[in-house]
């Protein structure tokens, strides 16, 4: 075999955009009529990401997967894979493709029951021809082993753990070395005790450069990854908003979307003046805002950074008055932000009990911290005006 270990991470290449879907859209038709499942998804994800795609039954989780994978055709819209049209292609060469670019983990497991598992790890090889047929199984032994199922090669799926045969999945979705790793509901089948190793074992190829797209059930899983994509109703909720605004319900989350106003900020442009009315409560959806107070009879000072997912201007919008602070797009970039009017915001309020009680807490923590700040032994605070965590 080759002296290059196994999953050798190209440093060059993380972070790079890897997977691009464009406006797909996925409609089913039957007798009864057309349902449309994807409504306009645009999502990327970039090389080395593991991304967990949560939502309700029925949100189009799985459909998802199907447009990625190429096992079903999307309406309209593409997929871009490293380059690639994934549906310029014809079913053959997707097919090939497929076997060489993505692993693939069902929740079943998927193992031929009268093979053993070193030969399920060996199947996929011998589809896409990858391999010397005398180097195929001293490979599929160290995938084995390296999901601790060296001793167990030999034997059928009906004589291991249920973990044991989902472990033998994921080294079958490694045997031609994708770059990409496709999970449906991997642990939804498993004891916590296996559950935990499963994400585990996803989080350590995930930092060997293996991108990760997890679709889980379970809200617990997305601490364990990078990224939290979120479905409802066939629509991708915006991420930002997700950050900013965790404990509202999905379709709520949406709404909040549509209502908002998308503005851009060039670098240094001011956003809030201190002493200003606000009239506005402000989303970051990309690039850093800089939150400026100045002291009596002193110079100016940056006294927080903010950063997509983050927001501001809720203080004024719950307490009445005028902005306590300057805000302004930080030199480095444009800003992104979604704003939404008063109106709106107490709409929110209003509608979410559970998200007007967060943000009454981060505001009285804000004001605390403020008043900090503004003494002289208090220093610079950089937690001021940051999101809860």
């Amino acid at each position: 075999m080759s002296e290059t270990p196994l999953l050798e991470r190209r440093a060059a290449d993380v972070g790079a955009p890897l997977i691009e879907m464009r406006d797909i859209v996925k409609t089913f038709r039957n007798a009864a009529g057309e349902f449309t499942v994807l409504k306009g998804i645009n999502l990327t994800v970039r090389r080395g990401e593991f991304v967990s795609v949560i939502g309700k039954s029925g949100s189009g989780k799985s459909t998802l997967l199907n447009m990625l994978t190429g096992i079903d055709h999307p309406t309209s819209g593409k997929v871009i894979v490293d380059g690639v049209d994934v549906y310029a292609m014809n079913e053959s060469q997707r097919s090939l493709w497929r076997g060489r670019n993505l692993g693939i983990v069902f929740q079943f497991f998927q193992l031929l029951p009268m093979l053993t598992l070193l030969e399920n790890v060996m199947l996929p090889m011998d589809y896409v021809g990858m391999y010397d047929f005398a180097e195929r199984p001293e490979r599929a032994m160290e995938l084995l082993r390296m999901v601790g199922l060296e001793e167990h090669a030999h034997k059928l799926p009906q004589a291991v753990s249920t973990g044991q045969q989902q472990s033998t999945a994921i080294a079958r979705a490694l045997a031609t070395d994708p770059p990409i790793i496709v999970a449906d509901e991997p642990t939804g089948n498993l004891d916590t005790r296996a559950s935990d190793r499963i994400i585990e074992l996803f989080s350590e190829l995930s930092r060997q450069g293996k991108t990760i797209v997890m679709v889980t059930h379970d809200p617990m899983m997305t601490r364990r990854t990078s990224r939290t994509v979120i479905l409802t109703d066939g629509e991708v909720v915006n991420e930002a908003v997700a950050k900013a605004l965790p404990l509202l319900p999905h379709p709520m989350m949406r709404e909040v979307e549509r209502r908002a106003e998308k503005r851009v900020y060039s670098p240094g442009e001011l956003i809030l003046r201190a002493q200003a009315p606000v009239e506005h409560f402000f989303i970051i959806v990309s690039g850093t805002v800089e939150v400026l107070h100045r002291r009596a009879g002193a110079r100016t000072w940056r006294v927080a950074k903010l950063s997509a997912g983050d927001f501001f201007g809720e203080i004024e919008l719950l307490r009445g008055g005028k902005a306590i602070a300057s805000v302004r797009a930080a030199d480095d970039g444009p800003v992104e932000v979604l704003v939404l009017s008063r109106q709106d915001f107490h709409w929110l309020m209003e509608r979410s009990v559970l998200t007007e009680e967060a943000i009454t807490r981060i505001v009285q923590q804000r004001l605390e911290e403020g008043r900090r700040a503004r003494r002289p032994q208090g220093g610079i605070l950089g937690g001021l005006f940051r999101r809860e965590k």
